[in-house]
């Protein structure tokens, strides 16, 4: 059943593999049915990257983003990025991130350390 899949070269090809994974969706793992949805994931994937590729983030937005996610609130960041006026001036882009800021939200908040270099919207202005 796999073996029959093609690339995805066109928008139409998207599509219809789009659509079959809607069909397939849910299946289980190590069924013909889910190792077709793995490769068909796959497929979907490597087209969208070429073809709708998405710029990283801004770091602010992915700190606050990850913050509602963990259901943090802003004190919960003292012990990552400083003081309450140092986190305050950090999420309202008054200040920008340090390197032991961005070591310390990638290691206890999982963020990327590539999105949190990224000069946020209001510094690349």
């Amino acid at each position: 059943m796999v073996a029959d899949v093609k690339p995805i070269r066109s928008e139409a090809d998207y599509e219809a593999a789009m659509a079959e994974v809607e069909t397939l969706w849910g299946a289980a793992n190590g069924t013909p049915e889910g190792d077709r949805l793995d490769v068909l994931a796959t497929l979907i994937d490597a087209y969208e990257a070429k073809h709708y590729p998405m710029d990283p983030p801004d770091p602010v937005e992915a700190i606050k983003c990850r913050m509602e996610q963990m259901g943090m609130t802003r004190k919960d960041l003292e012990g990552v990025i400083g003081t309450r006026t140092r986190i305050a001036e950090a999420l309202n882009r008054k200040r920008g991130l340090s390197i032991g800021m961005i070591r310390r939200l990638h290691e206890r908040l999982g963020i990327s350390a590539e999105v949190l270099i990224r000069p946020s919207f209001d510094e690349a202005a």
